[in-house]
């Protein structure tokens, strides 16, 4: 399993113009092929008197299904492009379409490509894309004495703390990738003299959006 790999959180839209032929590049977060192909086919309903829907979509944590379509464009001129794009931009379970209509002008192969591939970068620049990170849930207990300590090991691997309560005791409240787990619970042990509890609690999938770190997926509840 990836312990982290990028997707699309929240997708978008953007249109250029070449030659006067309008490109509209619509971009959506798919799971499954079947949602993939529910967007494709929502896309052609919504430009139904498009010239061209060209897409693509490449699903799975190892990028292990990839489909495009030229839909009527010469053979490479467009999905293809687009694949690229997607997969330049290393993302996971995204899909694109990109919706052609004709200005009068022909641009040739080499023009199809560039617009193209520059309407699918435009409409992930239009998207919200994001780290999804394999983690786990992780309470810390300690007194207070070391506290500044764990504070200390969680800023340096820029772990963020997602809640602390403050009584007689100190609790706080992380969420920590799977790769780095062992190696933060035996600092925070090593640190603070064996005195703080460590409790793993539920496996999860998280990233961070807009500055600030949620829970994307719990996929182990303990």
């Amino acid at each position: 399993m990836k312990a982290q790999y990028k997707i699309v959180y929240e997708g978008g839209t953007s249109e250029i113009i070449e030659k006067k032929s309008r490109f509209i590049a619509t971009v959506a977060p798919v799971k499954t092929e079947e949602e993939a192909l529910e967007f494709i086919e929502s896309l052609k309903k919504k430009y139904w008197n498009a010239s061209h829907n060209c897409m693509a979509y490449v699903i799975g944590e190892n990028q292990e299904l990839l489909r495009f379509s030229d839909d009527g464009e010469p053979g490479g001129t467009a999905g293809k492009p687009i694949l690229d794009v997607i997969l330049g931009a290393k993302l996971h379970n995204a899909a694109i379409v990109v919706t052609r209509y004709f200005g009068g002008t022909l641009l040739g192969t080499g023009g199809l490509v560039r617009a193209y591939s520059s309407a699918a970068q435009a409409g992930l620049a239009a998207s919200k894309i994001i780290t999804r990170i394999s983690g786990f849930k992780l309470k810390i207990t300690t007194d207070y004495n070391g506290l500044g300590k764990i504070q200390y090991i969680l800023g340096e691997k820029k772990i963020q703390i997602l809640d602390s309560e403050y009584t007689d005791i100190v609790v706080l409240y992380a969420l920590v990738p799977s790769d780095m787990l062992e190696q933060i619970q035996s600092d925070i042990t090593e640190g603070t003299a064996g005195r703080a509890k460590l409790h793993v609690g539920d496996e999860c999938w998280f990233g961070e959006v807009d500055g600030e770190i949620i829970i994307l997926e719990v996929t182990v509840q303990l």
